[in-house]
């Protein structure tokens, strides 16, 4: 388990991986407006609003402070929680030594943001990759002695708590220290804390390291071109059949030549998680991420039977809707995310992308848009393909004294506009909810995802309301159904899969065969008969992110579709108020439980009947899909 204190020590450039958008486990196929043969000038993001540059003073001037107010942050306070905060001016006292806390943490969410993200950018430069292991390092040594602080004050009476917290300048970190108290039962005596925090950085921290130094390096033969693994898995959505193929058996071949590899951090931290979770008392595989989801598990796990059940009337439906598209009964694997026969051909060049995603934001709020543009004329997204960079796209939070960064691989596909809308829609949740400060800026996984889908729908209805042409409104409409289902289905059939690997792991090391295995059972189930999985697919669980990263984080995207289903709805028939009280929801970042924020909208996820209604959304789709033949 990963405290929700100390978030930028402690997670250091991880939490760049929470706010990723799933591109390399979810991709979508949408009809571009417009024919063009280039995406245009892309750009790249100034990372000098952080620092000039890695060896810019500043950074080593930052370094050593954050060094010596971790130091002396624990001489000034350590083993006196207790004692000060009851006494009559207790509640003063430890709001000073939380504010402390918080600036550290401001101030290292901004040395490890920058890490993360110039290696993000470029993953193979031996001086970059020096950098970012070393502030990593530097970090984790120094939050060494800041571990004390949540233990310690997790351990204060309720009482003597709850009377400091009448204070005025405590009372304000109120939601912060409750949700801080939710992790009291699992925590462990403080040098048992500060073992696995200090071997984190030989463990669990190297292993994703490794994966993404390996990911980054993978070459795939295709055609007589070797090539990195987002242009790869980019072919299987291009309009050549045989291209499609070819990428497909590149994938097959270089997965299987490095699956001992993938098997052995796969297996290391499932065991790693295993461990960390009975020393701490957790009971099921997932419970730690629910506890740091602040979700109940009764509520995923309706969810999860809700989307499993109606796979036969999503995927397995609209799968065999596609094949028939193609006359085929049957689509081969790397086929299924083939651009549709009737979709318009051409390259979105970047300003449109723009124009799009803006003009729909501004349909919905003029303070929205006016948040999103800045991410292009401040220079806040980094778009280009580039060897070495990062695969896939995230909008990093970076810090509250800061702002955050969007990373894409923009190449001029009609998702990549549908990537651009998800990932501002972060970005604008991220600058929302900044104001709260670096300890409750961080919003909870269940909700993280909300703004992004949000402004994907904002988007695609746009674009569906001026689309007049038959065939091209329903290709927009199974691009969408697609986008859906690859983020409802598919991240549902990865949750469950990796409830499989991580409870078989509590036996023994699996084989990357028994991997295979259980990875082919969920995905034939999630798919359904109209999608034959042909030799080599059974190795495709190696390159998503998420499993190495954030273990179970997938089902927060199919948490935010079908919640973000329900709140369109509600959108589309409010009266005046809708906007403000949805970016006062954007805005409370994680000062509120999610159960709190849905109410002002009469949504309630303990409601069986809620997954429903977002799951009808998709089958109603579906069934207009049907009904034009």
């Amino acid at each position: 388990m990963t405290s929700r204190s100390s978030s930028a020590l402690r997670k250091s450039t991880a939490q760049r991986k929470s706010t990723a958008k799933k591109a390399l486990s979810k991709v979508s196929t949408k009809p571009a407006a417009k024919s063009a043969t280039k995406p245009g000038k892309l750009p790249e993001w100034n990372l000098a609003d952080l620092y000039s540059g890695i060896d810019a003073p500043e950074v080593t001037r930052d370094l050593q402070k954050m060094d010596a107010d971790c130091v002396a942050f624990e001489t000034d306070y350590k083993g006196k929680l207790a004692e000060h905060t009851a006494k009559e001016d207790g509640g003063k006292w430890l709001a000073e030594a939380v504010r402390r806390y918080e600036a550290i943490d401001d101030l290292a969410g901004r040395l490890g943001s920058y890490a993360g993200l110039i290696h993000a950018g470029d993953s193979v430069d031996p001086a970059i990759t020096k950098f970012y292991g070393d502030v990593a390092e530097r970090m984790t040594n120094a939050s060494v002695h800041l571990l004390f602080f949540a233990l310690e004050l997790n351990r204060v009476d309720d009482s003597v708590i709850e009377r400091a917290l009448q204070t005025p300048e405590l009372g304000h970190y109120r939601p912060w220290i409750e949700d801080l108290r939710k992790d009291k039962p699992y925590q462990l005596e403080d040098r048992v804390e500060q073992l696995f925090h200090e071997k984190s950085q030989s463990g669990y921290a190297a292993w994703n390291r490794l994966f993404d130094q390996t990911i980054s390096g993978l070459r795939f033969k295709v055609s007589g071109k070797e090539l990195a693994i987002e242009p790869t898995l980019n072919l299987l959505q291009d309009r050549a059949p045989e291209k499609r193929k070819a990428a497909g058996q590149a994938l097959a071949k270089t997965f299987k030549d490095n699956e001992r590899t993938f098997a052995l951090i796969t297996n290391t931290l499932a065991k790693d998680k295993e461990i960390s979770d009975r020393w701490r008392g957790f009971q099921d595989v997932a419970d730690s991420r629910h506890l740091n989801n602040r979700v109940e598990r009764e509520v995923v796990d309706a969810l999860v039977g809700s989307v499993r059940a109606a796979y036969p009337k999503l995927s397995h439906r609209y799968y065999a809707l596609k094949a028939g598209w193609f006359k085929k009964k049957k689509l081969a694997h790397w086929d299924r995310n083939a651009p549709l026969p009737f979709a318009a051909t051409g390259t979105i060049a970047w300003p449109e992308a723009r124009n799009m995603v803006l003009t729909a934001y501004r349909g919905f709020s003029a303070e929205m848009a006016d948040i999103a543009e800045r991410f292009f004329t401040d220079r806040w997204i980094d778009a280009p393909v580039r060897p070495g960079k990062a695969p896939g796209a995230f909008s990093h939070p970076t810090t509250p004294s800061a702002h955050p960064y969007v990373l894409m691989n923009y190449q001029g596909k009609p998702r990549d506009v549908m990537t651009l809308a998800h990932e501002l829609g972060h970005g604008v949740h991220q600058v929302l909810a900044a104001k709260n400060g670096a300890l409750m800026a961080p919003t909870p996984l269940t909700l993280a995802e909300t703004a992004s889908v949000f402004g994907e729908m904002l988007t695609f209805k746009r674009l569906l309301a001026q689309t007049k042409n038959s065939k091209q409104r329903q290709a927009l409409l199974a691009g969408k159904v697609e986008d859906m289902i690859n983020t409802v289905v598919r991240q549902v059939a990865f949750y469950s899969f990796e409830r499989a690997i991580h409870t078989e792991r509590k036996n023994g090391e699996l084989t990357a065969e028994r991997i295979g295995q259980i990875w082919l059972s969920v995905q034939g189930e999630s798919l359904g008969p109209a999608i034959d999985i042909r030799p080599g697919y059974e190795n495709f669980w190696m390159y998503i992110p998420h499993f190495i990263h954030s273990p179970f984080y997938v089902y927060a995207y199919a948490f935010g579709d079908c919640l973000v289903n329900s709140l369109y709805a509600v959108y589309e028939n409010a009266s005046d108020g809708f906007a403000e009280r949805y970016l006062a929801m954007l805005a409370a970042g994680g000062t509120k439980h999610y159960s709190e924020l849905l109410k002002p909208f009469g949504l309630d996820a303990k409601d069986p009947k809620f997954w429903d209604g977002g799951l009808s959304v998709i089958s109603g789709m579906i069934d207009e899909l049907e009904a034009m033949g």
